[in-house]
């Protein structure tokens, strides 16, 4: 395991795996606010016409 992070580390194409987990990091990022964000809403929104209903 150690041997596979050392080339890894050495290998010229470890860049680009740096930079795509940069990039997946970004992006969870933005979809996990988003989800926080709509979940949010869609709760008041559901909790707004549950309280009409009754």
């Amino acid at each position: 395991m150690v041997e596979f992070l050392w080339n890894i580390c050495r290998d010229e194409q470890g860049q680009d795996i740096a930079e795509y987990a940069v990039m997946l990091a970004v992006i969870l990022v933005l979809v996990i606010g988003t989800v926080r964000l709509i979940g949010t809403n869609a709760n008041t929104a559901f909790s707004t016409v549950a309280s009409s209903l009754q």
